[in-house]
């Protein structure tokens, strides 16, 4: 199971590279398409339907980008039904443009929703959670603690919503390869964190 190309592969990838333009990852300049093809790229490792890695390539684009430029209609007419249900299911209750709800309160709505997305929605859920772990730790390799900062959470607040995702992902698909990876990756960062 390793993604390959195929044309719907392809639009997705042009739709979320447009989507994204000009926007980068927190801890560097680095072009923010590289999160979605990195997500895309884990979950392939967990499933080959194309539809999960579609929608992992496309899995920030209702929260991050207005309607106006590209909306849930837009990607039902481009990708089915079904791709743009996934991304529902692992999007935060927010829309670019609009003033967003605290922190802890989407957090607490994303784990709300866990609890009754599909496997294909834990699928997404744990290669997003996975590589924005392991990006946690690239930057504390760079920055140090000082890593922590760049973040919206604190540490003991970013560990419990990456420890309650792991929890409820292995509850929900038991041990498999993608709550054992994400279980790995959240111990990595919280080795990482300050003492109290």
């Amino acid at each position: 199971m390793s993604l390959t190309w195929t044309p719907t592969i392809d639009r997705a990838l042009a739709v979320a590279a447009r989507c994204h333009v000009g926007q980068t990852r927190k801890d560097d300049p680095t072009p923010y398409i590289t999160h979605p093809v990195a997500v895309a790229m884990i979950v392939s490792d967990f499933t080959d339907d194309q539809d999960v890695a579609v929608a992992a390539l496309l899995h920030d684009v209702l929260e991050d980008v207005p309607p106006s430029v590209y909306s849930a209609d837009d990607m039902t007419a481009e990708f089915g039904e079904r791709v743009t249900e996934l991304v529902r299911g692992v999007s935060e209750e927010k829309t670019a443009g609009e003033e967003t709800p605290p922190w802890r309160v989407r957090k607490e709505g994303y784990l709300a929703a866990l609890l009754d997305d599909s496997e294909e929605c834990l699928l997404i859920s744990a290669a997003d959670k996975i590589h924005n772990l392991r990006s946690m730790v690239a930057a504390h390799d760079k920055l140090g603690d000082e890593m922590w900062g760049i973040f919206n959470a604190g540490p003991e607040e970013k560990l419990w919503f990456y420890g309650a995702i792991a929890d409820a992902i292995a509850e929900r698909l038991g041990d498999c390869a993608a709550s054992r990876e994400l279980r790995r990756a959240v111990d990595d960062v919280a080795a990482l964190a300050p003492s109290a």
